[in-house]
């Protein structure tokens, strides 16, 4: 099979992934590439529904990276050591333990805070004179990047330089190393540990601190680490870009808009699903590393290679979805990708369910006239191929 070369088409591909994958689902569901991540190897895309299904429970898809022997020059640090980068058995384990903490009582208690947190943003954008804001910096990066950490009990976290290294992990800078983020938080996480294990709370970072299943066992430093920076990370970066993306979408559909502000009970929900698959936050899970040969969609990818199942790639599949590229807020909900399937299936759905509703439904009836600000300059975004969204989105009331 020919590598697809797709560097030639990255500044386009930032803007509209959506294109780039259409074209390539039109050939056949599993290619090869080259050009949008920085590998020097060509790395597997899958981009059928199907086949992305499939790839993201298969057994000899493997997760960890360490195992997989393809970067040996990279020393792996304590964040490393969470459920996003292990197989079972391990992830099992990692799984059992946080789940017991990370509970759907726990996210619904968060719900009058959320609510609270989004009106006091809300507030501050309706006092703003010139009646103009960027959603991002005024809304959809605070609200959860605060949710998140007042679920674990990180106090006086310096969120500029946080949102930074999040950044740097997810959406690399050309002058910044993701290895470089990984060791600044790690170090950061550590000091927070410790501090937490002398004076804990009745947060979640305390709670998983102290938790311990029938067998006795607990997570190890390393392991608190790596949870506390997969949970922050993904606590936020993929929130952020639902509400932003999702308000684009609404905005950009003029009729969809108006049927959710006349019946947010009844359509509100499914709003949220038709955003996330129509045009979800995260473009690809994180990579999978074939353990053996790996035959998908009636090709083999060989042992030893780099796979991405596209979430994207998915969620716009004719052979899943009737008319995939039409924005639809009363389609069916259910189906899409865009958390996952499978033992990785995001743990922090419904969190991330509960803080889009709250968001967008208080964003719109506080805004009845809520229009893209034509003189916000044009969109600029997020570079590669893990994450899909504006950096800013400039709206005006």
């Amino acid at each position: 099979m020919p590598v697809v070369d797709i560097s030639s088409s990255t500044p386009d591909f930032d803007s509209d992934p959506h294109s780039f994958y259409a074209a390539l689902r039109a050939a056949g569901p599993v290619h090869q590439v080259r050009g949008v991540m920085p590998e020097e190897d060509p790395y597997w895309i899958v981009v059928g529904y199907e086949e992305a299904r499939q790839a993201l429970t298969h057994p000899d898809l493997l997760k960890d990276w360490r195992a997989s022997g393809l970067y040996p020059d990279i020393e792996p640090s304590a964040s490393n050591a969470n459920m996003l980068e292990s197989d079972p058995p391990h992830h099992t384990r990692l799984r059992r333990l946080v789940a017991r903490e990370f509970t759907a009582r726990r996210v619904e208690a968060m719900r009058p805070r959320v609510q609270q947190i989004t009106d006091e943003l809300l507030d501050a954008m309706a006092a703003r004179p010139e009646r103009s804001a960027d959603l991002i910096e005024s809304l959809a990066f605070p609200l959860p990047m605060t949710v998140i950490c007042e679920l674990l009990g990180v106090p006086d976290l310096d969120r500029e330089r946080f949102r930074q290294w999040s950044n740097d992990i997810v959406a690399p800078r050309p002058e910044a190393t993701n290895v470089d983020a990984h060791v600044q938080l790690s170090l950061f996480l550590a000091e927070l540990i410790a501090d937490k294990a002398k004076s804990p709370g009745d947060d979640l970072l305390s709670a998983l601190i102290r938790t311990r299943d029938e067998d006795g066992d607990s997570l190890s430093p390393d392991e608190l680490i790596g949870m506390a920076f997969l949970l922050l990370v993904a606590g936020h970066e993929t929130t952020v870009n639902l509400i932003s993306n999702g308000v684009r979408a609404l905005l950009a559909h003029p009729g969809q808009l108006a049927a959710l502000r006349a019946d947010y009970d009844g359509l509100l929900g499914g709003a949220v699903e038709e955003m996330l698959r129509y045009d979800g936050p995260v473009q690809n899970a994180t990579y999978r590393y074939a353990a053996k040969d790996v035959e998908l969609g009636g090709v083999v990818i060989p042992a030893g290679s780099v796979v991405l199942a596209s979430l994207s790639g998915a969620g716009r599949d004719p052979g899943r979805f009737a008319e995939p590229d039409v924005f639809d807020i009363r389609r069916a909900p259910g189906g899409h990708l865009a958390f996952g399937h499978g033992l990785h299936f995001c743990i922090g759905a419904p969190l991330a369910r509960l803080e889009g509703r709250i968001a967008i439904r208080g964003l719109l009836e506080r805004f009845p006239d809520l229009a893209v600000d034509p003189d916000g300059g044009p969109l600029e975004w997020l570079p590669g191929s893990l994450m899909h969204g504006a950096s800013r989105l400039p709206l005006r009331w």
